[in-house]
């Protein structure tokens, strides 16, 4: 039976990364009907919390990867003191200073790793290994080989950075008289720059990815894309879709680069994709989490606002920015944005509120239809009245198409806003 696991450690934040090997995990434990374990190694004691282990756990739920067993090595201590005393009656293990050390027998060691074939490992480290600490506690090679074998793991799939432990825990396994599982490596996951992973770069955890507002299905998606390909030059795919096709062997050799941009194009993907009632059931939660949704704010009118940047933004963090001015009156006028000011139209707007205040039916095609009409009655070009109307109503100089934001905005809105610019005219010339 196939049996894998994923080992984080809850010393740190879960980042993409780890997220991705839980995930090739997953999917090759769902392929082969198989089971997919949480084993959180959390025998330093010191820098485990109880905080980075309920991020991870929900950062796995969030993405949607279910699993069938968790396990703490902190609960399992004496199993590896059991199994480190029996390398020692055998003569494979001494005692020293408190601590328990491995024998270290040289031979060469081969293989087939299921990414990157056959491998062959000539020489092992000088030093002998503690398996024990003086403290008590095991060390991480051993208490890998001991949990893998007592789980009846079948599959062990990890970074390429554990590539070199792996001839470590075979002379471990055959010394315990353990079966050995098969092996594969992912490669690892670079910045754009060639270098590793960094807070600039893409290690950002997947918590702050998803304050950020980007969908468990785009992470998901991205990440099957570091590493792996649906194929046939596809890139949007869907986990449910994946299961029945993920092949462990398909997943390149070579290093993963990471791209901010194609995440956030995959994310747009997504969020184009989704209907808009689903959309603002995300858009309400996320806005909550936020404490920015007021209190007795109107979902019909969240739907529409979500119309708006539905296909504009590629992440719901956007609307925090660029949304803002729908939803809260008390904005300023971006500081690039007064250069538009600068001319006074003061009559003309006046005029724009006349002639909006007698419209009954507010809707896109009457709005363009005065608004045309005003600015050629008063000798102007259509965007010589657009510009300053759109920081009126926005504060930018630049957003969703004017006519359907004010639509949106609905006319009361639109006429204070109006408003509102006058006052700004009438306080720079007084």
């Amino acid at each position: 039976m196939v049996k894998v696991r994923f080992a984080p450690s809850p010393t740190g934040y879960l980042h993409i990364g780890g997220a991705r090997t839980a995930l090739f995990n997953w999917l090759f434990a769902r392929r082969q009907a198989g089971e997919f374990i949480l084993r959180i190694e959390d025998t330093d004691q010191e820098r485990s919390t109880k905080e980075y282990l309920e991020e991870i756990l929900s950062s796995i739920e969030w993405l949607g990867l279910n699993w069938d067993g968790i396990f703490y090595q902190s609960e399992r201590f004496g199993q590896y003191q059991q199994h480190a005393q029996k390398l020692i009656e055998s003569g494979k293990a001494y005692r020293k200073e408190g601590a328990i050390f491995f024998k270290y027998e040289f031979e060469q060691i081969q293989i087939n790793d299921l990414i990157r074939g056959r491998i062959v490992f000539k020489e092992l480290p000088k030093e002998e290994e503690v398996i024990i600490k003086s403290d008590g506690s095991p060390t991480y090679n051993f208490s890998c080989v001991v949990d893998d074998a007592l789980m009846a793991i079948s599959h062990v799939m990890r970074g390429e950075d554990h590539i070199s432990n792996t001839p470590k825990q075979i002379l471990m396994y055959r010394a315990l008289g353990f079966d050995i599982p098969q092996f594969a490596h992912f490669p690892l996951i670079l910045s754009e720059g060639g270098g590793r992973l960094s807070k600039r770069f893409g290690a950002t955890s997947i918590r702050e990815y998803r304050e950020e507002g980007y969908l468990a299905e785009a992470i998901v998606n991205y990440l099957l894309l570091l590493g792996w390909s649906p194929g046939n030059n596809r890139e949007i795919v869907s986990l449910d879709e994946v299961k029945g096709m993920f092949d462990i062997k398909n997943v390149n050799k070579t290093a993963a680069i990471f791209s901010l941009d194609k995440l956030n194009w995959v994310n747009a993907e997504y969020i184009k994709s989704k209907h808009i009632e689903e959309l603002a059931d995300y858009t309400e939660r996320y806005l909550k989490s936020k404490g920015l949704l007021p209190a007795n704010f109107d979902r019909q009118y969240l739907r529409k606002v979500i119309g708006l940047f539905k296909e504009r933004i590629s992440k719901l963090a956007d609307l925090l920015d660029w949304g803002q001015f729908c939803f809260y009156n008390t904005y300023r006028y971006n500081p690039d944005a007064e250069e538009v000011l600068k001319r006074d139209l003061s009559k003309e707007v006046k005029v724009l509120i006349e002639k909006f205040s007698a419209v009954e039916n507010f809707n896109r095609e009457i709005i363009e239809k005065e608004f045309r009409a005003v600015a050629e009655t008063q000798g102007l070009k259509a965007r010589d009245l657009v510009h300053p109307t759109r920081v009126a109503l926005t504060g930018r100089k630049i957003g969703p198409g004017l006519f359907e934001t004010m639509e949106v905005l609905g006319k009361k809105r639109v006429i204070e806003r109006l408003q509102r610019l006058l006052e700004y005219w009438e306080g720079k010339n007084g």
